[in-house]
């Protein structure tokens, strides 16, 4: 018994982990495939999307925020000169006020001389926590410093900046990343919810394809387990003039000439059961015929021999008994007459003698006396092919001149029998009425032109019948 391999040329040249995993995927539909492959495409760009904007979005404001802060504190520093070389303590914080009030980012500023104390700040009744004071310390007056860190407003840059060359203190300020970061994580969740609609949409679209894709093939196999069950009316709808209808069409011309395979096997069924049947009844028709001939023909030679043989022995006579002797003599002749005849009609056996030429020359003067009306023109070629050849050529030309004979009044036949290359090429062809060659063979009756199918056949051969009004013509082909 045999075994199916159902082992794929993929999983034989594979590691077993990624066999397991080419099986898990081969096991998921179609319709799950495409999904999943659109909701994982749509989440990973819509994440990378979104990471990458957020990330570019974060180092454009910080870069933003901390350009615009320097710019801050160096204009702060430049006014805060003059109220205090003038020791004008609330122009000095007024100024600080006016300054965080106009710019949302600040969260505080403040003024330190040039021993440690500070001159204003902008704290109010919370008063001013000291650990600034040391948090970004300028190393020199001079220098301009910049300090990041975290509290409890999230992260704040802290810069400072040098008062008229720092003879006359420092100033210092504090911008929060809060109010960006809230920027930036607006535009993340839009962006999210961009990529969660696009998600639904993708989903909604695949969904919408893979029934478009996958209704055709789910209705092909559909139409195959039709086709299986032994129903070839069935046939697959076209939906798209795309591949996919492509392989519709193919699909439906499968069907119809399987069709058509299987009517042909049909009308060859019928025909062969048609032909055995007649073989046999013929059989039995050339015995009967054998056997009259042998008691009607031979039998009562043979008894009137053996009859004339008896009554020759009792003649006193001489001349009466060389009479009766030349009688029986020419009785004698007559059956063996009867007998070749006889045997030639069984199977010439010129065939075997002389070969094929010989023997149609010889049925050819057979049928011309038989229909002396019909003229037969036989042109042979001397090459002689093996055998079993010869025999199958011999039957499909007397069977192809006898039906012209008696079917179709014609007047003239011509055979031509050639050899070309690896071939043996037989044409019979007569001036008859002709007949509808397809209704013949479908019809099952014409057991000679079947026989003559099934002779070429049996060789390997070829052979063609066209018929018309003006005639019929008979080519066979046969391999040497």
């Amino acid at each position: 018994m045999s075994v199916l391999n159902h082992t794929r040329p993929f999983e034989q040249k594979s590691p077993a982990w990624l066999t397991r995993l080419w099986a898990l995927v081969g096991g998921v539909s179609v319709r799950t495939k495409i999904l999943g492959i659109v909701l994982v495409l749509t989440t990973l760009l819509g994440l990378g999307a979104t990471l990458q904007v957020r990330a570019v979005m974060e180092r454009v404001f910080i870069s933003e925020l901390e350009s615009r802060g320097r710019s801050v504190v160096s204009d702060l520093a430049t006014r805060s000169t003059e109220p205090i070389l003038l020791n004008d303590s609330f122009a000095l914080y007024q100024l600080l006020s006016e300054t965080v009030a106009s710019h949302k980012d600040l969260l505080y500023a403040f003024v330190i001389n040039g021993k440690g104390e500070v001159l204003a700040h902008t704290f109010g009744d919370e008063g001013f926590p000291s650990a600034l004071l040391t948090l970004n310390a300028p190393k020199t007056p001079e220098e301009s410093g910049h300090l990041l860190y975290e509290s409890n407003e999230g992260r704040v840059h802290d810069l400072a900046s040098p008062i008229f060359d720092g003879r006359a203190g420092v100033v210092r300020l504090g911008l929060s990343e809060s109010r960006l970061n809230g920027a930036v994580d607006s535009v993340t969740g839009q962006m999210l919810f961009t990529t969660l609609v696009v998600g639904l949409i993708g989903i909604f679209a695949a969904i919408l394809l893979t029934w478009l894709l996958t209704q055709p093939i789910l209705e092909l196999v559909h139409t195959t387990h039709r086709i299986g069950q032994g129903d070839l009316s069935v046939r697959a709808t076209h939906w798209a003039d795309d591949e996919v209808g492509a392989l519709a069409d193919a699909f439906n011309q499968m069907i119809i000439d399987l069709d058509n395979s299987q009517q042909a096997i049909a009308e060859k069924e019928i025909a062969r059961g048609r032909l055995l049947k007649k073989l046999i009844n013929a059989q039995e028709e050339e015995r009967k015929r054998i056997a009259r001939e042998l008691h009607d023909g031979v039998g009562q030679s043979l008894t009137s021999l053996t009859v004339g043989m008896k009554v020759a022995c009792q003649l006193d006579d001489q001349q009466a008994m060389q009479a009766k002797a030349e009688d029986m003599r020419q009785r004698a002749m007559e059956t063996l007459q009867q007998v070749r005849l006889l045997s030639r009609q069984l199977r010439p056996s010129v065939l075997d003698d002389l070969g094929l030429n010989a023997a149609l020359e010889l049925y050819v003067t057979e049928f011309s006396k038989q229909y002396p009306d019909i003229s037969v023109d036989l042109l042979c070629e001397q090459a002689r092919p093996s055998p079993v050849i010869e025999t199958a050529l011999y039957r499909i030309v007397q069977e192809a001149m006898t039906n012209a004979a008696r079917h179709s009044g014609a007047k003239t036949i011509s055979a031509v029998l050639s050899r070309r290359d690896d071939k043996y090429l037989a044409i019979i062809e007569d001036d008859g009425h002709g007949f509808d060659v397809t209704v013949a063979r479908r019809s099952g009756r014409s057991v000679g032109i079947y026989g003559m199918a099934e002779r070429a056949e049996f060789l390997g051969g070829r052979l063609d019948i066209e018929s018309s009004f003006k005639g019929t013509t008979v080519y066979l082909e046969v391999p040497l």
